[in-house]
């Protein structure tokens, strides 16, 4: 690993202003960064720690969340106001990694890391939550799949900041979140599917098979007002399975994971159509 400084701002303006200067990153939970800097994937010259940032903390609003950027996922993860509103977020976060992991990263962390294979970018997705950046002008909103430009590229300036995460109450919606793993249950998926139904009308995101969290159009399309019929389902999940773009890897060949894209729609439509509000 090569060498760098820390840098411990207090204050957000500080952090932001750090972070503008050559080679400066951002620190949250540093989970996966430390990984990537041992790797030699990231050498920077200074690493820009948020710990003492005010951004933790998940408050709810008549079933609407908003959460910290630095919000353990451990603490989501046990959050009552999460397990309330939310079940379908808790029940993601009970297999995304290991408590060891869950510690320490941060939810902002795992959002900004852009690995295609995180859980939590097409849950959110699906759920329609916002994300509020703060840069030097100030801050901006956008939707969580925004965020992302490609594998492992995310669309945030090198000075600018994830500060918190918005959820719209889930009312009436009903969801489900679905992964394949290879290996252990805590492994990195080799597809994960997000789906939330609103009366006949589906909203639906893979990852893993994609380089980025990626809205299914086409299968919502034939899934709208037939979320119930086997046979839009069927026919759903064979246009899933054309419409997106994936590349082998070793967590399984690109014809594997569309038979994966085939089958987990199915059962994750299923699934939030059974789930308990």
């Amino acid at each position: 690993m090569s060498p760098f400084e820390l840098a411990q701002p207090g204050t957000l303006s500080e952090a932001l202003s750090l972070l503008g200067q050559e080679g400066a990153r951002p620190m949250s939970g540093g989970t996966a960064l430390m990984l990537m800097m041992k790797a030699g994937v990231f050498r920077p010259s200074r690493l820009v720690s948020l710990r003492k940032l005010a951004l933790s903390g998940v408050a709810a609003d008549a079933g609407a969340l908003r959460i910290g950027a630095m919000t353990t996922l451990r603490a989501l993860e046990r959050s009552a106001e999460v397990a309330r509103s939310f079940p379908v977020l808790k029940q993601a976060l009970r297999t995304l990694a290991n408590v060891r992991v869950r510690n320490v990263a941060t939810v902002g962390g795992a959002l900004a890391h852009a690995d295609p294979h995180m859980d939590l970018p097409p849950l959110l997705s699906a759920l329609g939550a916002r994300v509020t950046i703060a840069g030097p002008a100030g801050e901006r909103g956008a939707p969580v799949e925004a965020l992302y430009a490609g594998y492992m590229e995310n669309t945030l300036k090198r000075d600018e900041l994830i500060t918190r995460i918005e959820l719209p109450a889930l009312g009436k919606r009903r969801a489900a979140y679905l992964k394949c793993t290879t290996r252990s249950a805590d492994d990195w998926p080799a597809l994960g599917v997000a789906v939330v139904l609103e009366g006949q009308e589906a909203r639906v995101f893979v990852s893993a098979a994609t380089d980025k969290p990626t809205r299914l159009v086409a299968a919502e399309g034939i899934l709208k007002g037939k979320v119930s019929d086997p046979k839009a389902i069927k026919e759903a999940g064979e246009a899933a399975a054309e419409e997106v773009s994936i590349e082998s890897d070793l967590h399984g060949s690109a014809a594997y994971k569309k038979q994966l894209i085939r089958v987990y729609l199915a059962r994750a439509i299923h699934e939030a159509r059974n789930a308990i509000h």
